[in-house]
């Protein structure tokens, strides 16, 4: 009778063998967690002491969930997430997605952002990385219509269908090729398959009614004081110039 042994090996399928009883051959199948790595370049690009963003922490299994987020940044632009390998997998949507199936918009693939950030709404402050508002624009759950979406991320080509308040029905994904990638970054194509939740006519309509963190009103009404307080020196100061010449005179 041979020896009773047992041994570990760890495959890329996420599939274990854990040991040997005899000539019996025990398997286990588990899921390797990555999301602490994954948010690794999320931490590092955020002070958390500074900004209201959550710092996340790791999740198993996935719920299927989705939202977009309208972000005030720079420019107005809007982030798509959706959730696989328990964290947020997330692309940059300037024109926002569109319900017409002629408009295909440029998507670029950002780093992950933790389950947390799918209730963030607030503003990030300024000189923190994509300081300005940020409103959650629909949310809902999305549906994998072919293999699960890790796997259609590495073959650059994603098909699923929406269930959410605004977006409905089933959307492609598709890698641009020719640009190298930086820290994780790829260009996408997002758009709309012609199914019975396609509107031609559709247009998108934003929270909040400005466009960059610039813009925002209460930025205004701070440049606005600014500019007088800074206009009334100057007057205050040319008074006192002239008295002086007066004096001289005398």
């Amino acid at each position: 009778m041979p020896p009773r042994t047992r041994l570990l090996y760890v495959h890329c399928s996420n599939e274990a063998i854990i040991g040997w009883h005899d000539s019996c051959v025990l398997r286990s199948s588990f899921t390797i967690h990555r999301s602490t790595v994954a948010l690794k370049l999320y931490h590092k690009k955020r002070d958390f002491s500074k900004t209201r963003e959550p710092r996340g922490k790791e999740h198993r299994g996935t719920k299927h969930r989705f939202l977009i987020h309208e972000h005030h940044a720079t420019r107005l632009h809007f982030d798509l997430r959706l959730e696989a390998e328990g964290v947020l997998k997330s692309w940059a949507v300037p024109k926002g997605p569109s319900m017409n199936p002629n408009d295909k918009h440029l998507a670029v693939m950002v780093e992950d952002h933790p389950i947390e950030y799918g209730s963030f709404e607030g503003e990030i402050p300024e000189g923190e990385y994509g300081a300005g508002e940020v409103r959650i624009w629909d949310k809902g759950t999305y549906e994998e219509l072919g293999d699960p979406l890790p796997e259609q991320i590495r073959n650059g080509k994603i098909t699923i269908a929406f269930h959410g308040r605004k977006l409905k029905g089933e959307f492609h994904m598709v890698r641009m090729h020719g640009r190298p990638e930086d820290e994780g970054k790829s260009n996408w194509l997002i758009f709309k398959h012609k199914d019975e939740y396609a509107d031609p006519k559709w247009t998108l309509r934003p929270i909040l009614n400005y466009g960059s963190r610039s813009q925002a009103p209460h930025r205004k009404k701070a440049k606005e004081a600014s500019a007088n307080a800074l206009e009334k020196l100057v007057k205050q100061s040319k008074k006192k110039k002239t008295v002086k010449k007066v004096k001289v005179k005398k």
